[in-house]
């Protein structure tokens, strides 16, 4: 999808999670093919990244929030036009899935329901001998609510290009709908306001 100017049209995407998950690894994982220990984020990074997908491409802009309870508050000003988000929670940690379920209900209570593409991602598939959320857990929650879902390792490099693509084909989808269902409401349009001839009255 490309703006009139030939650019990628650009999408806001934040992810959101409680500290210590991988975030901020699965964002540099995506973007730069790197992993390295990461220090917590303090308030927001910033990522860009274009995605190609074949026929259109389109541009993430990945706000990366810090998770520390201390940062909670103002980590909700970068909700702001956000267009999708990563929940991500650590597989090894039930209280991260727990506190991935409030993030999702402050994301509830900012935008209406299917306005934001949402996807639950459990990260860290590389300790599942220490996992503490079962797939299916995950997979049952993000059905429940309508979430896209997938599990996750930035440090192997497994499923991470996976979740971006995920996430940006289905905002693609959303606008391709959106732009059909102007054209229908145009086209309605037109036909109603159809030229009119003078009124013709039969009776004499």
């Amino acid at each position: 999808m490309a703006q009139a100017d030939g650019a990628p049209q650009p999408f806001k995407l934040v992810l959101l999670g409680s500290g210590n998950v991988g975030k901020s690894s699965l964002a540099l994982r995506y973007v730069k093919n790197d992993f390295k220990s990461i220090l917590p984020t303090v308030g927001c990074a910033f990522f860009t990244k274009v995605v190609d997908l074949g026929a259109a491409s389109l541009k993430l802009e990945i706000w990366d929030t810090a998770g520390q309870e201390k940062y909670h508050s103002i980590c909700h000003l970068y909700f702001r036009g956000a267009n999708a988000a990563l929940l991500v929670y650590d597989i090894t940690s039930k209280d991260s899935f727990l506190k991935a379920q409030q993030w999702l209900a402050d994301l509830e209570r900012e935008f209406p329901p299917g306005e934001v593409v949402v996807m639950l991602v459990g990260n860290k598939t590389d300790l599942s001998e220490e996992r503490e959320v079962t797939f299916e857990e995950g997979e049952q929650f993000a059905q429940s609510h309508s979430l896209l879902f997938m599990e996750t390792s930035a440090m192997l490099d497994h499923r991470v290009t996976e979740v971006f693509s995920a996430l940006a084909r289905e905002l693609l989808q959303r606008v391709e709908r959106k732009e059909r269902q102007a054209q229908r409401g145009d086209a309605r349009l037109t036909l109603n306001q159809g030229p009119r001839g003078p009124a013709k009255c039969c009776a004499h």
